[in-house]
């Protein structure tokens, strides 16, 4: 048999036991300087630290105004703006460092020494870009059913085109793939996509009519009766129409029920444009004028007198900066839409333009007859210059509508003799937001976008001239509200600091007494002010009929002062 093992005993070969306050103690942290880590071949960092970014791109993406001090309020609530401004500038610098991973660059157009880019026709442009982008120009020959009206969907994938004999289509342009063609046997006035290309709004003889990507009919709005121009709010999920009865009607699409109907009292309305930068719509009259409107106001915000004859045709660029319109007087001015309202600059044209749109990057088109002119400036958020045309193309026949495809240097002409799909490079936004407007979007993809648009849906009551107005307080109607709670209590209750009781020993000091204590002393010091008030108003009665004894018996009575009230 083997040995067998005996317990150690007590004292031997035992390892004492630790100190209990001795277990509970921790080293402390070593503190490291980053300087002095190296990396893994042992070299050190010659640039440690984050890169530096430019001044001028953080400020691009900076929205707070730092020339503006914080006002004088409470410590806890200028800490919260301290943090919210620090939280802002770290934003700002993390999106201009994430511009290096924007890789397209806008495209441009320059001709050979001296030569006027004016004169190169869309043949010698096509020859000159790359398959896939000469696959973007087309000519859709629909003599017998034009002139047509056209739409492009906000991700640029699909377009919709309607035409004056009742023909109505829609497909993705890129892959030439049909999605719906119909005939609805009625005079198509106007056509939009709704906030995805699934929905289609048609503005048809008499009434207005919504059809799915199918072209299956599945509302007819005999409200909004005959429309003449639609513009589609995508943020606001609001369908505004203009009709022959002079109304302008904003239609939820997300509910649908008519937020507001307008009475323009301008006669029939037929010039409409949307500004995408704060959602107000722009009217053009037969007065000359241009009215800015909004649900909820039932007055325009601002009329601008624009030309001396009728209005023809509005358009704002996407930074809500300009607009450019066009009149029966033959001219084409630019206005200033920050707070001036003067126009910037004007040229006349030979036969005036009728139709007008910019793109995303400052580009000017205008049409004329079955002439369209391109004017370009100095990049996104200056005005076209209008001296010299960027481009120049005729068509087979007059224009009827004319828009820039979103993401791309394509533009899209109705006319009667079908539709053209012209190429103007730089017309474009090159980079876009795929949590957005996603051109590569699957059908899941749309859908959850959807939900989340609809949860971010903006009422249609914060639509104003200055967007950035809601964001400030509103210290008028505050000081307002508080003057008329004062006069309705007959004191001011923020005057005085309000009552804390002292805390008081053996359980004297539990919730519902203290309770009890501040509502006591409130009402005292409420029967006070009461008090005072109501003296006050019988020492102002007593002095006015001090004043009216003083009066009558000064003067001699007269027969007449039986009417003296």
């Amino acid at each position: 048999m083997g040995e067998m093992e005996t317990a150690p005993k007590p004292g031997r070969d035992v390892p004492p036991k630790k100190d209990k306050l001795q277990t509970k103690r921790k080293k402390p942290r070593e503190w490291k300087n980053p300087e002095s880590q190296r990396s893994l071949s042992g070299a050190q960092d010659p640039f440690p630290g984050p890169a530096p970014v430019p001044v001028e791109v953080v400020q691009k993406f900076c929205r707070i105004d730092k020339s503006r001090k914080l006002p004088r309020s409470k410590a806890k609530t200028r800490s919260r703006l301290e943090v919210a401004e620090a939280e802002e500038e770290e934003t700002s610098i993390k999106a201009a460092r994430s511009e290096l991973l924007l890789a397209e660059e806008p495209g441009f157009l320059e001709g050979e020494d001296g030569e006027d880019t004016a004169k190169i026709c869309q043949a010698d442009i096509v020859e000159a870009v790359d398959i896939a982008s000469a696959a973007k120009h087309f000519d859709l020959n629909l003599r017998q059913f034009g002139p047509y009206r056209l739409n492009y969907s906000r991700t640029g994938r699909h377009l919709a085109f309607g035409g004056r004999r009742g023909h109505v289509a829609a497909l993705d342009w890129v892959t030439k793939k049909l999605m719906c063609e119909i005939n609805v046997m009625e005079a198509v006035r106007d056509i939009r996509f709704l906030h995805s290309e699934a929905l289609l709004a048609v503005a048809q003889n008499r009434w207005l009519h919504i059809y799915d990507n199918q072209g299956i009919e599945l509302h007819c709005i005999r409200r909004c009766d005959r429309v003449t121009r639609l513009e589609f709010l995508p943020f606001h999920f609001l369908l505004a129409t203009a009709s022959e009865t002079g109304f302008l009607t904003y239609l939820d699409v997300s509910v649908g029920k008519i937020v507001a109907a307008l009475n323009a009292r301008a006669g029939r309305l037929d010039v409409m444009s949307q500004n995408p930068y704060n959602a107000v719509i722009h009217l053009g009259h037969s007065n000359g004028t241009v009215s800015l409107w909004s649900p909820a106001m039932k007055e325009p915000l601002a009329k601008i007198l624009c030309h001396r004859g009728g209005v023809r045709a509005v358009a704002v660029d996407s930074t809500g900066t300009y607009m450019a319109t066009s009149g029966l007087d033959h001219q084409l001015k630019i206005f200033d839409l920050r707070g001036t309202y003067q126009p910037l600059s004007t040229r006349t044209l030979p036969h005036g333009a009728g139709h007008l749109a910019f793109s995303q990057r400052g580009l000017l088109v205008a049409g004329m007859g079955d002439v369209v002119n391109i004017w370009a400036g100095q990049g996104k958020g200056s005005p076209p210059s209008l001296e010299q045309p960027y481009l120049t193309h005729r068509l087979s026949g007059p224009v009827h509508g004319l828009q820039f495809c979103p993401f791309e240097d394509v533009l899209g002409v109705g006319h009667s003799g079908g539709v053209t799909s012209m190429l103007v490079p730089g017309a474009g936004e090159p980079n876009f937001d795929g949590l957005e407007s996603n051109p590569y979007r699957s059908r899941k993809q749309r859908q959850e976008w959807e939900v989340k648009a609809l949860l971010e849906k903006v009422p249609a009551e914060l639509i104003c001239l200055d967007p950035r107005a809601l964001a400030e307080v509103d210290v008028i109607s505050l000081e307002q509200g508080k003057k008329e709670r004062i006069e309705r209590l007959g004191y001011d209750p923020e005057a005085k600091a309000p009552f804390q009781p002292k805390p008081k020993q053996k359980g004297r000091s539990s919730t519902a007494s203290l309770v009890k204590r501040k509502r006591k002393v409130m009402d005292e010091e409420h029967r006070d002010k009461v008090r005072q008030s109501l003296q006050q108003q019988q020492q102002q009665q007593q002095q006015q009929q001090k004043e009216a004894k003083a009066k009558s018996t000064g003067a001699r009575p007269s027969a007449l002062d039986r009417f003296v009230r």
